[in-house]
């Protein structure tokens, strides 16, 4: 009887963990609903981004799309109409690079889905791991980042990224676009065109690893046009990249590795995005000869050589537009994606360090949507675009301003987060124990 009592005990211990709140499990923010009817946001200041703002302008959305804006427009009679004096509409802001709904608590492994083990993994899928109930992604949309792009790595041929709205229920909810880009890591130090590096033969990740992995993938492709019946999904991820219909999105910072990957896409006739970028400006003119654009990893980034000026990292940006090479900033690099609600202030220390103002807006809005191949939904606010978009009081790139409601699709997004939940939580305490 004692031991089935203390069986009994440990059991309904067990149950009451598993059901306990989990932080790393789930927010209880609700995804927006449908549109219902138009939406007029008038009286306030629009940023189209593509163009000039529009003062006392109006923005007219139905169904999920922008269908007017300017200082006079036609309004449907069943319009619901938002006054927006003194404010401020700008187009959802897109973070080019993140771990979002992949990891949750980075120095917790348990909540880290981003990596998969070894270094062949075309066939993973970013957007298919994601947790739609991540708490960070509340915490990121607060700020008016409503995008950002889910992006696996580790090992050598890292897998398939994703552009996220974040907003929804399921995976498939956020999904914008599946099969962005295909990430590789570039192997350092390596000889242009091959040789050996990252530890030499014996299965270390080089660049004659993926030229093998390109020749198998074209071999495969020929055997499947005769007829061939075997199936293998990392030849069948790798097609779309041979045929150039995804990009390769290269991590890759010293001079010496890019100049390798933009050699290696010329010979393989590839499509390459370039990641991490520290070096691009060096490399400009390979990099302008055949359009590659950069991501930046991260603005807020320590200089890599010790000999590079302290502001290499602030200037990079910069650097990048007076070369002529199309950018945007992401707020990569560390804690996975819970910093990604830091993205504008990523724009304005770039704009800091003599980044245009339109040009530091542009990076984290139009910029990544062109280079990520969604700009004909999202980036600017244009009649046709999604109407994902969000109101402040203020410039987005200046810390002081709060963001007062955003949209995604037309949905009106809940703005609460566990930030705020935590605020208010210790705001109370403090005023209970005060005298």
């Amino acid at each position: 009887m004692r031991r089935a009592a203390r069986v009994g005990a440990l059991l309904a211990l067990a149950i009451g963990l598993a059901r306990a709140p989990d932080p790393a499990r789930a927010n209880p923010e609700i995804p927006g609903a449908a549109q219902s009817a138009p939406i007029l946001l008038e009286q306030a200041t629009i940023h189209p981004v593509n163009g000039p703002p529009i003062a006392d302008g109006m923005l007219l959305f139905d169904q999920g799309r922008i269908v007017a804006i300017g200082q006079d427009i036609a309004v449907p009679e069943n319009a619901q109409r938002v006054s927006l004096r003194g404010q401020h509409v700008y187009p959802g802001m897109i973070e080019s690079y993140s771990h979002i709904g992949l990891t949750e608590i980075d120095s917790v492994r348990a909540t880290r889905d981003s990596v998969e083990t070894g270094w062949l993994n075309p066939n993973v899928k970013a957007h298919v791991a994601v947790n739609p109930d991540s708490e960070l992604i509340p915490v990121t949309r607060s700020n008016g980042v409503l995008l950002a792009l889910a992006a696996p790595s580790g090992g050598g041929i890292s897998g398939q990224s994703a552009v996220l709205q974040l907003d929804g229920w399921t995976y498939e909810d956020l999904t914008l676009k599946a099969g962005v880009g295909m990430h590789v890591r570039w192997p350092h130090s390596e000889p242009v065109l091959g040789g050996e590096s990252d530890g030499g033969r014996d299965g270390a990740w080089s660049v004659e690893s993926l030229a093998a992995a390109l020749r198998d993938t074209r071999a495969y492709q020929q055997a499947r046009a005769a007829g061939g019946s075997l199936v293998d999904a990392r030849w069948e991820s790798l097609i779309p990249v041979v045929n150039r219909g995804m990009p390769l999105i290269v991590a890759a910072d010293e001079a010496q590795q890019i100049q390798s990957a933009v050699a290696f896409a010329r010979r393989e006739r590839l499509r390459i995005i370039l990641y991490g970028g520290y070096d691009a400006p060096d490399c400009a003119d390979l990099l302008r000869a055949d359009a590659i654009p950069v991501i930046v990893a991260g603005v807020y980034r320590l200089p890599q050589r010790t000999d590079d000026p302290f502001d290499a990292s602030y200037t990079l940006p910069e650097r990048l537009r007076q070369a002529g090479i199309a950018f945007c900033i992401s707020s990569a690099e560390r804690f996975g994606g819970a910093n990604a609600r830091n993205l504008p202030y990523h724009a304005a220390t770039a704009l800091a360090y003599g980044l245009p103002a339109d040009e530091a807006l542009k990076s984290i809005t139009l910029y990544p949507a062109r280079i990520l191949g969604v700009a004909d939904r999202v980036g600017s606010l244009e009649p046709g675009k999604d109407a994902t978009l969000f109101i402040t009081n203020g410039d987005p790139l200046e810390t002081a301003t709060q963001v007062r409601a955003a949209y995604i699709q037309g949905r009106k997004v809940d703005l609460n987060d566990r930030h705020k939940r935590l605020y208010k939580k210790y705001s109370e305490k403090l005023r209970r124990v005060q005298p």
